[in-house]
């Protein structure tokens, strides 16, 4: 299935979800140690959850509005979004290399989202991170939809064993990334890791 459309399958279900959850049935509730893969993560805030075999997606208001995005142990080699192995005709594509800088990993992952029409970005604030004593990076972006919208983003990567785990939250700038932003911050801020 290709990634636009397994998107827009997500979008739908996460919109049915939503629609499900403003009923009192929410499937990720504030909270603290909710799983995520090999991490654990608090939030202060209630999303409606997808989760698919190596990606999550989370989002409060829908896709368009909020989403945070968890890739869990991409493997070298592999596109960054876990949409396709390396091949020899695009050798410089946003595919996963062990033991890159955090700039470079910065860098394929933002190249990744351009690959899937994001436009106009600007990375900033790229410095080093923590999550429960394993050692990652962080960096903020702003960047826009093929529609034009202008999101704003936190996003954290760690490589760990070999392979990299990699995580964003994004919303439009107008409203909802400033009414979200410090709940979303102490969320990243807590995410461990746990075998």
């Amino acid at each position: 299935m290709n990634r636009t459309l397994r998107w827009l399958c997500a979008a739908f279900l996460l919109g049915l979800l939503a629609a499900c959850a403003s009923g009192g049935g929410r499937l990720v509730t504030a909270g603290s140690g909710i799983r995520v893969f090999d991490m654990q993560v608090d939030t202060t805030l209630d999303w409606a959850r997808l989760r698919l075999p190596r990606e999550e997606l989370w989002t409060i208001d829908g896709v368009y509005l909020n989403r945070f995005v968890v890739f869990s142990n991409v493997k070298p080699n592999e596109h960054v979004l876990l949409e396709a192995r390396e091949r020899k005709r695009r050798p410089d594509g946003p595919w996963y290399r062990p033991g890159m800088r955090p700039d470079e990993i910065r860098d394929v992952v933002l190249d990744a989202l351009r690959g899937n029409g994001w436009v106009n970005m600007q990375a900033s604030n790229l410095r080093p991170a923590q999550f429960g004593g394993v050692e990652g990076l962080r960096f903020d972006a702003t960047l826009t939809s093929g529609n034009g919208l202008v999101y704003q983003g936190l996003f954290g990567a760690v490589e760990r064993k070999g392979k990299l785990t990699h995580f964003f939250w994004l919303a439009p700038r107008e409203h909802y990334y400033g009414r979200d932003a410090e709940a979303v911050e102490r969320m990243i801020a807590s995410i461990r890791f746990v075998e």
